[in-house]
């Protein structure tokens, strides 16, 4: 069985991930990593020499061959649910976690490391929250459809594994 956690940048889907996969005996792996490692460069680099389109079909590549793995915890990027079939592919290949998080507690998470993230780091504080605001309302449609949602700041891990065992 894998675990793919989804939610918005800055939900906490790889430090959740990193200490669930500890407690479970998993491996965990993040997409954005594997993408990183295929492609030989950063995600901004990625973005700015690729371009957007690129990514995604390399997230949905990376997916694709996640998908026969076993026993894993996967932190997939923000928008990787969001893209051609991919939600479907989680739900039919593991079970999906959505970490929801307010847009406010986003915002005061992202904010201080957005330079490091392709899609906030030329924004504005104001263009900042309007972002995360406008994308998680777009994107709430595909979260959604995760099997479960975890809405607290900090997830309680093994009563995440009681859910997910349930």
């Amino acid at each position: 069985m894998n675990i793919f956690l989804i939610g918005f940048m800055g939900s906490g889907k790889s430090t959740s991930g990193k200490k669930l996969s500890k407690l479970l005996g998993y491996s965990f792996v993040d997409t954005d990593e594997l993408i990183i490692d295929r492609l030989g460069m950063s995600i901004n680099d990625i973005f700015r020499h690729l371009g957007e389109e690129k990514f995604r079909e390399n997230e949905t590549g990376v997916l694709n061959k996640l998908v026969t793995e076993k026993n894993l915890v996967v932190s997939t990027g923000g928008g990787l649910p969001c893209y051609g079939e991919n939600m479907d592919i989680i739900n039919r290949h593991g079970i999906s976690v959505y970490l929801k998080v307010s847009p406010t507690d986003l915002y005061s998470r992202l904010s201080p490391g957005k330079y490091k993230r392709p899609l906030i780091k030329n924004l504005s504080d104001e263009e900042l929250m309007k972002f995360i605001e406008d994308t998680l309302s777009h994107r709430e449609t595909y979260y959604s459809l995760a099997h479960h949602t975890v809405t607290e700041l900090d997830v309680d891990l093994k009563e995440l594994i009681k859910v997910l065992s349930g």
